[in-house]
């Protein structure tokens, strides 16, 4: 008997986590944090895979204006997710800075606020560095969530029509950057 109440537990806790996790209009599992947004053709898959529409998001900047992914539709996006503690984050960021200057990219460097101590840490990151790229505050993570990231830094690179074209984990070198932005349309 006790089996059977146990068996009977376990089934219904798990029924009950499919449940919680499903989307019931779309038919499709939620993701924490996902943010929704309007697709033009039905063949477009929102998603985190190369090809697939980048999920949008829109985070408040360090100079307290607000910024989405898709105000950038039509323009080659490299988003950066990074913290001020992270050494290999420190270590790209000039390079990030030089690229922002010499060629046609729009960079969001995405700080995972969350594990600041303070925003005043992060800007004075930023003026220890010069970067004059948007920095974006997500503060309760929520973003790096949907984006699944791990490890810091990691990057996706969105070409013109909001499509990931490539995605990378870990620090990069500044001809690495360089090479991701020139195969992107």
């Amino acid at each position: 008997m006790k089996k059977w109440f146990v068996f009977i537990l376990l089934f219904g806790m798990v029924g009950w986590v499919l449940y919680d996790t499903i989307d019931w209009q779309s038919g499709e599992e939620a993701s924490p944090g996902q943010i929704t947004q309007e697709i033009n053709d039905p063949e477009d898959e929102i998603g985190l895979k190369e090809g697939n529409i980048a999920p949008n998001f829109t985070l408040e900047t360090l100079d307290g204006g607000e910024m989405a992914l898709t105000d950038f539709r039509g323009q080659k996006v490299f988003v950066n997710f990074w913290a001020t503690w992270c050494p290999p984050c420190q270590a790209e960021m000039p390079h990030m800075q030089e690229l922002y200057e010499e060629h046609d990219v729009e960079i969001l460097a995405i700080n995972l606020t969350e594990t600041e101590p303070n925003v005043e840490q992060v800007d004075r990151f930023r003026n220890d560095f010069e970067l004059t790229f948007p920095i974006l505050l997500d503060h309760d993570v929520s973003i790096a969530e949907l984006y699944q990231i791990q490890p810091i830094p990691s990057s996706y690179f969105i070409d013109t029509n909001g499509r990931i074209h490539s995605v990378a984990l870990g620090a990069l070198t500044k001809e690495m950057m360089v090479q991701r932005i020139e195969e992107m349309d």
